[in-house]
């Protein structure tokens, strides 16, 4: 049976640790707000801009965009969104689980693959196994700008349009609530045009610069607010499974403190006991 001294030493080993999970999930909280709220703005933007899109276009049968093209796919560039740092249960493994699958598939089907990390847990996953990676976006999710998520679009598309890469593919977690995070894929480029709907044909839009011209420049805007979008849904998952993470850890430790504080109790009572004993034994004598 362990000491009063080593029960104690334990004891105040689970507090001290206690004490930092519960300034973590208080942290990931704040930040889980704040870009809880700012994704919930953005989403009612995105949507109007695709319904904008969507609208204008759905009459329209033969418009052509670079990047609507489909072909055969010969390579691919997958964007695996992961966080920069631990501490947050599955969220990195199941990132890791889903992309060395999927590389492995594309190895066996002979095409090449063009990997772009976004966090440091995947892209150390992918050098440890030996994948060679693009890092210029690596830390682009620490603290995520329109700006940052519009280079990495832009890099994206032209890496479609000059023909490096036949499909571009997204990798990451969906925010669904604070208890589930899901893990999603979508294929970023080639986009998908919305499909004539003959109820909307009757509008006849007069559009002003032409449809063509107006693809031309709401696409790319779509495109970039996309890699945005992806950004912080995955942010906030990633404080959202910390949160959950730390949360386990409080109460694993909450049961630790209860179960050593009973083995203290106990002890010292059976501590107590001998001691008495070895009075009434002594006295006897």
């Amino acid at each position: 049976m362990s000491s009063l001294k080593e029960i104690k030493v334990r004891l105040a080993s689970i507090r001290n640790t206690q004490k930092i999970t519960s300034a973590m999930k208080m942290v990931s909280s704040a930040k889980l707000h704040h870009t809880q709220t700012i994704i919930e703005h953005l989403l009612v933007y995105e949507n109007k801009l695709s319904a904008i899109l969507s609208g204008t276009l759905s009459a329209e049968n033969d418009l052509n965009s670079p990047y609507t093209a489909v072909r055969k796919v010969k390579q691919v560039a997958i964007v695996a969104f992961s966080s920069n740092t631990g501490l947050c249960g599955v969220f990195n493994a199941n990132v890791w689980k889903e992309l060395s699958t999927r590389l492995h598939q594309y190895e066996v089907d002979g095409i090449a693959v063009h990997i772009y990390p976004v966090g440091k847990k995947i892209a150390d996953e992918l050098h440890k196994a030996g994948y060679q990676t693009d890092d210029s976006f690596l830390t682009i999710g620490d603290k995520p700008a329109y700006e940052d998520a519009a280079r990495l679009a832009t890099a994206l598309m032209d890496l479609y349009t000059t023909g490096q890469a036949d499909r571009v593919e997204l990798l990451y977690h969906h925010f669904k609530n604070m208890a589930e995070q899901v893990l999603t894929e979508k294929t970023f480029l080639p986009v998908t045009l919305p499909e004539t709907d003959p109820a909307k044909e009757s509008l006849n839009y007069i559009l002003e610069p032409s449809a063509e011209q107006l693809l031309a420049l709401l696409l790319p805007k779509v495109l970039h607010l996309h890699i945005y979008t992806t950004l912080l849904d995955t942010v906030t998952a990633e404080h959202a499974a910390r949160m959950l993470a730390m949360q386990t850890a409080n109460d694993n430790a909450n049961d630790l403190i209860q179960e050593l504080t009973l083995q203290y109790n106990k002890t010292r009572q059976q501590a107590i006991t001998n001691e008495l004993l070895d009075i009434m034994g002594g006295s006897g004598q």
